[in-house]
């Protein structure tokens, strides 16, 4: 069993080795489906239990597969979750998965999901893997809410909308309309939206990581106070 710190995997997952803002994988549905919380919470959750699922999966063949077939395995793993997945949002979503449309079945191809199957998953252990899958999912579901969230309230004045078509009747109130009906930015609804609000959260996380490593440099270049024991060395004579 290689030595694996959840710590580590938890910051990769959320911050340092995010899937949407540090590799830039599955942007097509971050960018396409954001429009809302609503939306984006439902295929951040489906991305989430597909990355879970296939990462276990993986895992536990990861002995039994040559390199020959590795991808294609993998691939059949993954679209077989993205299946089931997608059979249950049909079952009891199946509104939202009419919205969501074609970008359900189209999980299957989100890079980010076969590169930690190749990167991680087939080189350690189940609970690892379980746990790797976890953190990417929450960390891509996290870029995807944010960008729901600042999307839809500044192009629609609401927040929280139509959160019944994931909760049901219970959720038919969570709705809040924070600025007038006809309030709204057209732009940040449509795709270019999209692209100009991503650019903007990568910025910021860019401007965070700089601002970090040059106060962890300052503080490493401070001199430490007190006395010093100096060595000498070279032969006297």
């Amino acid at each position: 069993m290689s030595d694996v710190s959840y710590g580590e995997i938890s910051r990769n997952g959320l911050w340092h080795n995010n899937p949407a803002l540090v590799q830039l994988l599955g942007l097509c549905p971050l960018l396409a489906v954001t429009g809302s919380v609503v939306n984006a919470l439902g295929l951040g959750l489906a991305t989430l239990a597909v990355l879970i699922g296939s990462n276990v999966a993986v895992s536990l063949i990861r002995h039994r597969v040559g390199d020959a077939i590795r991808t294609p395995a993998f691939v059949m793993i993954i679209a077989t979750f993205t299946t089931c997945t997608e059979m249950l949002m049909k079952a009891y979503t199946y509104e939202l998965y009419q919205i969501l449309g074609i970008f359900i079945p189209l999980i299957v191809t989100n890079c980010a999901i076969l590169g930690r199957a190749e990167a991680f998953a087939s080189k350690q252990p189940p609970l690892p893997a379980a746990f790797d899958g976890l953190m990417m999912g929450l960390g891509f579901a996290a870029v995807l809410l944010v960008l729901g969230a600042i999307r839809e309230i500044l192009g629609s004045g609401t927040l929280f909308a139509n959160m019944d078509l994931l909760f049901g009747p219970m959720a038919a109130n969570w709705g809040l309309q924070l600025f007038g009906e006809d309030y709204g930015f057209l732009v940040l609804i449509l795709p270019p939206g999209a692209f100009l609000v991503t650019g903007l959260l990568i910025a910021l996380k860019n401007i965070i990581d700089s601002r970090q490593q040059a106060r962890l440099a300052a503080i490493q270049a401070k001199p430490v106070k007190g006395s010093k024991r100096v060595r000498t060395t070279g032969a006297i004579q």
